[in-house]
């Protein structure tokens, strides 16, 4: 499918949450031996490193352009469903792109920028750095009903964060298939009331991303994400080809 599996490249999925970002994105970075960049995997870590630090400690906090960030304070709006302040996450997200892109990794992105400002701030960086030629952008599509579904029934592992998929095979389940961790629910995230809040900010804050991309060149492909995850993962591969 692809001219050449060598050259730089840099695919982004979007989508509401229970798109199946994750699923399909754990996919393609094991096929095209891609580097998976998940934000919100980034901002865990940093909130469980700050949960540790005593309560003036200068590490509970970030500086990004002007502003004062504590992460512990990001921490509770993101456990509310709420998306983080961009410049707090732009600021995480930036220096984790500097990092991979010094290691050699080509980058997958689930979900990733989230914002406009995150969007402002962030392409250019990956353009500069990999060349827009080479950054791929799909929509994986579902509707509000199938996110409120998959979310409320969602499960994820205690070690990978691998997230199962809700079906009459997997609803039994109680471990992990992948790495044999205990199945799990991600409390508060998936909850219905806050599954309704992040679907109002994915609409309000992360929807009006797709303009900037159109106007600013990144052409963004469109994917029907109601299939099985197998149609779908077809359908991305030829978006990307």
């Amino acid at each position: 499918i692809f001219k050449n599996l060598n050259m730089k490249q840099v695919i982004i999925l979007f989508g509401p949450p229970g798109a199946g970002k994750g699923t399909q994105s754990e996919l393609l970075s094991d096929k095209l031996n891609l580097y998976l960049f998940e934000t919100s995997k980034i901002l865990e870590r940093e909130f469980e490193k700050a949960g540790s630090l005593p309560e003036n400690s200068a590490d509970r906090f970030i500086n990004f352009d002007g502003q004062k960030f504590d992460i512990l304070h990001e921490k509770d709006i993101w456990k509310k469903g709420i998306l983080c302040d961009p410049p707090f996450v732009t600021y995480l997200v930036s220096e984790e792109i500097k990092k991979l892109f010094e290691e050699g990794k080509d980058l997958i992105f689930s979900g990733s920028p989230r914002t406009l400002y995150e969007g402002q701030k962030i392409m250019p960086l990956i353009e500069e750095l990999y060349g827009k030629e080479n950054i791929k952008t799909v929509l994986v599509e579902i509707s509000p009903e199938t996110t409120v579904f998959r979310n409320t029934h969602r499960k994820i592992c205690e070690l990978m964060r691998h997230s199962i998929l809700f079906n009459k095979e997997t609803e039994k389940l109680t471990n992990c298939p992948l790495d044999g961790s205990k199945l799990v629910r991600r409390e508060g995230l998936d909850d219905p009331e806050t599954i309704k809040v992040r679907l109002k900010e994915y609409a309000e804050r992360t929807y009006p991303i797709f303009d900037y991309f159109e106007k600013n060149g990144f052409k963004i492909k469109k994917i029907n994400g109601e299939q099985c995850p197998s149609s779908v993962y077809k359908d991305i591969l030829e978006a990307i080809k």
